[in-house]
Parts: C-alpha cells; structure tokens; sequence
C-alpha cells in the first residue's frame, strides 16, 4: 500500500513521474478526441475509434480515482476537495450517458472538459500560480470589488451622457453596462459608442482607468508569483 501511495502521490519518485506522465499523455489524448468528435460527418470507423479510446481512458481515470480514494489517509476529504470533485467530473458524464449517444448532450460534453484541470495536479508552475492567488486572495476580492463599482459607475455615467443623443443605444444604465464592460477592459468592439462630446470625454476618462485596471492584477500576480518561487 505505501509503494502504492508512493506512485500516485508523489511526483518526486521515478514511479511516480512515470504515472503522472501517463495520466497526462491521456487528459491531452482525451481532450484531442473530444474536439475531433465535433467536426460534423466524421466517418464511422474514426467514431468507433474515438469511442473505445473513451471508454478505455475512462476505465484508467475510474481506476485512478478509486486508487487515489484507497491511498488518501482522509477519504472524505479527498471526495469532496478540489481534486476528489475534478476527478469524478472527468468520468461522471460517460456513466451517466451510458446506452446514449454522448455527442447529443450538449451539457455532458461540457462535463467532460472538466478533464483539463486534471492536468494543474501533475504542473509544479500551476500549483506555484495557485499558491500565489491564494496569497493575494483578499487584494483580489477587494479589486473585484472596486472593478464592479466603476463598472456600474461608468454605465451610469454614459447613460446620462448619451441616453438623449442615443436612446435606442443607451436605453437604461443596464443597456450601457455592455459598452461600461467594454470600454473599462479596452477591448473597445465599436458595437455602442458615444457621440456627444461629454460622452466622448467621458470615454477617455474611462480608458484611462480601465489601462490601470488592467495593470494592478498583473502586478499583483507576479508579485506573488516570485513570493511563491521563494517558498519552495
């Protein structure tokens, strides 16, 4: 059981390196076959190679789950973290469509995708990204925070400034949150603008601190980023 434990793990290992490989050769090959099933009319014999591909690799994820479950000092805990619940999102969608063609269910394929953050368990770069957010989580709710206010600020903003001049436009201030969104991320996609020189003034004001937001998470990250690296 220890050697066990050992391999599904701890990465540290040479069988434990090997199996993390393994387990990661198969996310990138199931996500592969997950985009080609939605190219329309592929031949038939390219459907059945993809569907006993799926069934195999989720034999092996089914077998690692229970694995991990049966090494895992606390089960519970595990079940119910944020590994336990990505993996059994990985091979829930196949069991529950069993008998049922899974490409006519829209909502379980869009399980399936949950296989890609399968992959943040085997990369020591995603786990030291994770330890950053975790360091800077309360600049992060307290930025989300502000970001909201001006969000709103800014579409009552241009509403006032340009509901006259565009009232089929900027109908009501919910109307003008699109253009608030937009503007404040400078993605700027010229659906809704202003016309009116206060509205135009106000655009730029708002450009301005939508570069700024922009900015400040980006320092925030890197910031924790190198207080992470350190720690190892």
């Amino acid at each position: 059981m220890y050697k066990l434990k050992q391999i599904i793990e701890c990465n540290d290992t040479k069988g434990g390196k090997i199996f993390d490989l393994f387990i990661q050769s198969l996310i990138i090959l199931s996500l592969v076959g997950f985009s080609i099933e939605t190219i329309p009319d592929i031949s038939k014999s390219l459907a059945e190679v993809l569907r006993i591909s799926e069934i195999i690799i989720v034999i092996i994820f089914t077998i690692e789950y229970l694995l991990r479950i049966i090494v895992s000092d606390k089960k519970l805990k595990f079940i119910f973290s944020f590994y336990g619940l990505i993996d059994l999102f990985a091979i829930l969608p196949f069991y529950l469509s069993t008998g049922i063609d899974l490409r006519s269910i829209r909502a379980l394929r869009l399980i399936r995708l949950f296989r890609v953050f399968k992959l943040v368990r085997y990369s020591n770069a995603i786990q030291r990204f994770n330890r950053a957010l975790i360091l800077i989580k309360e600049e992060l709710v307290l930025f989300i925070f502000v970001t909201v206010i001006l969000i709103f600020l800014s579409g009552a903003g241009i509403y006032f400034f340009e509901n006259q001049a565009q009232p089929e436009v900027f109908t009501s201030i919910f109307q003008s949150l699109w253009w608030a969104i937009a503007t404040l991320t400078t993605v700027g996609y010229g659906d809704i603008y202003p016309i009116t020189m206060g509205g135009k003034i106000f655009t730029f004001i708002i450009l301005i601190i939508g570069l700024g937001i922009i900015a400040v998470p980006t320092g925030l990250v890197a910031s924790a980023l190198s207080k992470a690296r350190e720690e190892e």
